[in-house]
């Protein structure tokens, strides 16, 4: 059994870890995977706190994992809970304090809350053991709840969690909270890069780009489980992925209102200049101080690319918007990049953009029925979209639909 020293060792070891995580939503999924897997349990969930109430953000599940097949997730959920005595979560936020519970079905009335059995009674699992902690910032407001649920003893049996182990979660809780913060600053730079990007296209809503960057993520998870892709290796190309894909049409903010705000159809010329944003967001990246300015710029430049070589802008210099040597056409314009000349993330972001344009109505058509999109994306493969990245999106649908619902359009 490891001392108090070897654990406090491993949790400064993990703060490390997450400070290096810049995307508020895949820090709070790993904040919840090193919890619990410090605390050896089968389960858990992460609140962050939202004015007066809790919203809930990830929940894990060993048990209900084993059930689905490999490389998929959990079903995801969102709700809120009130800051308050009604529930644990809440009781937690509001008094600050760390909660042990060696079963929560026998919670007596010392207490002024009482657990929700409705998970337990849908689902037949059988929560008991609890631990619930309040992410607390260095100013110590509660920024956050942690609630860990059945640890788990040598033979998989449920056990209360060890209470000399709480000093060292809530060192690591605080350093969470801090991180957390960080995280959600950087978020909020993007959103509101792509606030200018909205104010000069209304197509660009924060929920649209963050459902891309959530497909995007989706889409890179499956495909790198498939390939057996080293899960450090995933962790870091997920937290530049999902952002880079949020800023894929910041390069809009260059073009013109009579172009950009025009209601009909564009005229080839006119067209011509639109596709000038893809060069101009990867200007906005071209000084690289990091792997997300690097991967930002890419995903900026390649997202309207096409396998079969038809896409754009193609082969050619952003900043002198001439095409590179050996790749010029005829009528002058740089040619496509074609398969696998067109970047990786580029061509992930380039199928999770069009299926969330297809999927939700826009100033200038009406969402299309899902079976169409699904349709249409599976008769572009090897056309305008990657064959195997398409291959990946039709066998996880399911989380698509999951994540649509997360971020609806601010008019639903």
């Amino acid at each position: 059994m490891a001392s108090k020293e070897d654990k406090l060792r491993k949790v400064i070891e993990l703060g490390y870890e997450i400070s290096q995580i810049k995307d508020i939503d895949l820090l709070l999924e790993k904040i919840l995977l090193e919890a619990r897997n410090f605390t050896n349990c089968d389960a858990g969930s992460i609140y962050v706190r939202e004015g007066d109430e809790l919203s809930f953000r990830y929940a894990q599940n060993d048990t209900m994992q084993r059930q689905l097949p490999p490389g998929r997730k959990l079903p995801y959920s969102t709700f809120t809970v009130p800051i308050s005595n009604e529930s644990i979560a809440g009781y937690v936020a509001g008094n600050g304090k760390i909660l042990n519970i060696a079963d929560v079905y026998e919670v007596g009335s010392f207490y002024p809350f009482s657990f929700n059995r409705s998970y337990d009674d849908r689902t037949g699992y059988r929560t008991g053991s609890m631990l619930t902690i309040p992410l607390q910032n260095y100013r110590n407001e509660v920024i956050g709840i942690l609630q860990l649920i059945n640890a788990m003893d040598g033979q998989g049996d449920v056990t209360p969690f060890a209470h000399e182990d709480e000093e060292v979660i809530l060192y690591f809780a605080n350093n969470a909270a801090n991180a957390i913060e960080r995280a959600k600053m950087t978020r909020e730079i993007i959103l509101r890069m792509n606030k200018m990007a909205e104010l000069r296209d209304p197509k660009e809503t924060g929920p649209h780009v963050n459902r891309v960057a959530a497909y995007s993520v989706a889409l890179y998870e499956a495909w790198a489980f498939k390939n057996k892709v080293p899960q450090p290796e995933i962790d870091r190309n997920r937290d530049v992925l999902r952002m880079s894909a949020m800023l894929h049409d910041v390069g809009k903010v260059a073009i013109s209102d009579n172009i950009l705000k025009k209601p009909g159809r564009f005229t080839p010329e006119e067209f011509q200049v639109m596709k000038l944003h893809t060069l101009f967001g990867a200007n906005l990246f071209s000084d690289i101080y990091s792997d997300f300015d690097e991967s930002a710029g890419i995903v900026a430049i390649s997202h309207h690319e096409r396998w079969d070589g038809n896409g754009y802008p193609g082969h050619i210099d952003p900043v002198t918007q001439k095409p590179l040597p050996g790749f010029e056409k005829e009528d002058g314009l740089a040619m496509g990049k074609k398969g696998v000349e067109i970047p990786f993330f580029g061509r992930i972001v380039a199928l999770a953009d069009v299926y969330d344009a297809l999927s939700c109505r826009r100033c200038y058509k009406e969402a299309w029925d899902e079976n169409e999109v699904v349709d249409n994306i599976r008769a572009e493969a090897g056309k305008q979209f990657d064959p195997e990245m398409v291959e990946v999106f039709l066998e996880n649908i399911d989380t698509f639909r999951q994540i649509e619902k997360l971020y609806p359009d601010h008019s639903e």
